[in-house]
């Protein structure tokens, strides 16, 4: 049991929105278990606004860093261990192309079983189990680590602003692959 503990003590939650996602690109780097472990919890939508855009020639989605503005951005919510936290950390480029910054994130908690939820996690960075509370109707507020972009070329501020990502999605922007760029 202290193993378990202890195991569960160094897991994270990461909130994905873009092509990490269940059904889009690059979602089978959370199954491959050479990467670490990563274990679905819950979809959920940012509590604050943020900028989604899709940008740049292979057309990915991009988080901007700027609270506030935009649309509450919907996703996904996983707990990753240390292995997995640094693998995504690799991938995303962090911290040239990206950043990992706390966000928190609203969940949905559902009674039934098999339903989305986001049952009680592991500790966050700040000592706290990483819950801010549920708002009374049965949403769940959690904070997560996201991958977001703190730098980009001003006219990705111009560029429409999403409140969720599908690569295949009426923007008509098709994503390149990493494999095929």
């Amino acid at each position: 049991m202290a193993g378990s503990y202890a195991s569960l003590a160094r897991m994270a939650r990461v909130f994905v929105y873009g092509t990490l996602k269940r059904g889009q690109p690059n979602h089978d780097v959370l199954l491959d278990e050479a990467n670490g472990r990563a274990t679905f919890r819950g979809q959920g939508r940012t509590v604050e606004p943020y900028p989604l855009v899709i940008a740049g020639e292979h057309n990915v989605p991009h988080l901007l860093d700027l609270p506030g503005q935009g649309h509450c951005v919907e996703g996904e919510v996983y707990t990753v261990d240390e292995r997995m936290l640094r693998f995504l950390d690799d991938f995303e480029g962090c911290p040239a192309a990206y950043q990992r910054t706390q966000v928190r994130v609203r969940v949905a908690v559902l009674g039934r079983e098999g339903a989305p939820s986001a049952p009680p996690g592991p500790p966050a960075a700040d000592g706290t189990d990483g819950t801010d509370g549920t708002d009374g109707t049965g949403t769940r507020t959690l904070r997560c680590f996201v991958y977001s972009a703190a730098t980009y070329p001003p006219e990705w501020l111009q560029l429409p602003h999403h409140p969720s990502y599908d690569s295949l999605g009426t923007h008509g922007l098709r994503y390149h692959p990493r494999e095929n760029r």
